[in-house]
């Protein structure tokens, strides 16, 4: 179940981008929340990218910006339309992450930004499984998102603002996500190695597992 203020931010996407800006703010803005599943992957020229999950496009033009053959990959309509307005670049396709309309083996990289929160446990575990089957043995899988924030000083500062962003603007499920220990899934589900990154405070994890 969504809040109202979640439905209200993705039908105004003036309203989704100042909320999305707003929200980054502990890991230095936007631009830097956007790249940190960057961090380590290739930027060679022609990098086959599916971005999973990729709503109007806000990271879909940072992955065309380093010169990637972007596919920009979701399930809403309206998202996709915008998307395809803002960044041309990129090809897209619309279907579900669970239920992915593409064949094996056939990216180098898969790309989610703050959307497996929005999932309950069985599509969690199907979407990775998925991620797997549509990358190429080697490939990269890398997501960023919410995590519990550590028992640190800064973690314990970031509790009051994460549970007033989730409440206010995310589904039930990111409650129950940030919880989820993503490595052990990737692990799980196939993926040969994960690793895990945190910041600001442990309330922001970045994972990214070879397939």
């Amino acid at each position: 179940m969504a809040t109202v203020l979640r439905d209200l931010s993705y039908r105004y996407q003036w309203l989704y981008d100042g909320v999305s800006r707003l929200a980054t703010l502990a890991v230095g803005g936007e631009d830097r929340f956007r790249q940190l599943p960057m961090v380590g992957v290739s930027d060679a020229p022609g990098l086959r990218v599916l971005d999973l999950c990729c709503g109007s496009g806000q990271t879909t033009a940072y992955w065309v910006a380093r010169g990637a053959a972007v596919t920009g990959l979701d399930a809403s309509p309206r998202s996709l339309a915008r998307a395809k307005v803002n960044v041309p670049g990129a090809e897209y396709v619309q279907g579900f992450a669970e239920e992915m309309p593409l064949f094996d083996n056939d990216f180098q990289v898969v790309h989610t930004s703050a959307a497996l929160h929005e999932m309950t446990s069985d599509q969690l575990r199907q979407i990775l499984q998925e991620a797997l089957r549509v990358l190429e043995p080697g490939g990269v899988f890398t997501t960023v998102d919410f995590h519990r924030p550590d028992p640190s000083v800064m973690g314990r500062l970031m509790w009051p603002g994460l549970m007033t962003f989730m409440a206010l603007f995310e589904t039930e499920t990111s409650w129950a996500f940030i919880d989820v220990d993503l490595v052990e899934l990737c692990r799980s589900v196939g993926f040969k190695s994960s690793e895990l990154r945190r910041y600001a405070g442990g309330s922001v994890q970045v994972v990214q597992a070879i397939a």
